[in-house]
């Protein structure tokens, strides 16, 4: 579905990602894990049109996207809950989710798309007229995923969507990113958690400085000793 071929990506005259490239297949959960400033994030945003990549090309379901606009992207089934959530703080939550559907023109599809993101976070709908600056960390990063939700992606980029969250919400979040996943929508997982990312996914990588590392099925990559040494904390 996804295909990322020789990615570079430079900040000025500082190289973030050096010619990566990885796959996602329809239907699976892909995870990026890796430490900060390891090129997750930037992954992601070149994927989404955000940046622009130096060299390499991005393919999505066949087509190249790497000099596509970021508004087209979205249209062509791509969506990004982004790192620190980026939600309008002085709109509500109905109004936010409103911006999610943005691109789209279906009125009664969008309505039961609406449903469907307030039947797994029940919270929002308790919130539905609330400001959405007035919410809990965990309830923002609940919008932020709804909102991608609402522009029906077929592939759904989530980055670091448990950052900063009491444990008892990560364990929340992550049942929900294996709904969507059930339901029916693609996922590329960027998550500083490596341990909860590896139980969730199907495949992983690790990215190291802009280089990917390791790759392979997640269950085979959590059982690593390279990988559970530098990510999971066990020795």
């Amino acid at each position: 579905m996804l295909l990322v071929k020789d990615l570079v990506v430079s900040y000025g005259a500082v190289k973030a990602l050096h010619g990566i490239s990885l796959e996602v297949r329809q239907g699976e959960v892909v995870t990026l894990i890796g430490c900060n400033g390891a090129g997750k994030s930037t992954t992601l945003r070149a994927i989404s049109g955000l940046i622009r990549a130096r060299a390499g090309t991005v393919e999505f379901e066949g087509k190249p996207i790497h000099r596509t606009a970021p508004h087209e992207i979205v249209r062509l089934g791509i969506a990004q809950s982004p790192e620190g959530r980026g939600i309008f703080a002085n709109m509500t939550v109905e109004e936010n989710l409103e911006l999610g559907a943005y691109t789209r023109s279906d009125p009664e599809a969008i309505a039961s798309d609406r449903e469907w993101a307030l039947s797994l976070f029940p919270r929002l709908r308790e919130r539905f007229r609330q400001n959405a600056g007035t919410l809990s960390g965990g309830e923002q990063q609940m919008l932020a995923i709804a909102r991608a939700l609402l522009t029906k992606p077929r592939l759904l980029l989530l980055d670091e969507p448990s950052l900063g969250l009491a444990p008892q919400v990560v364990q929340t979040i992550f049942k929900i990113i294996r709904d969507i996943n059930a339901a029916g929508t693609t996922i590329l997982l960027v998550e500083q958690n490596a341990h909860m990312a590896l139980k969730v996914a199907h495949r992983a990588y690790v990215l190291e400085v802009g280089v990917i590392k390791m790759q392979g099925p997640a269950a085979e990559l959590a059982a690593s000793d390279e990988v559970r040494k530098a990510y999971l904390g066990m020795h």
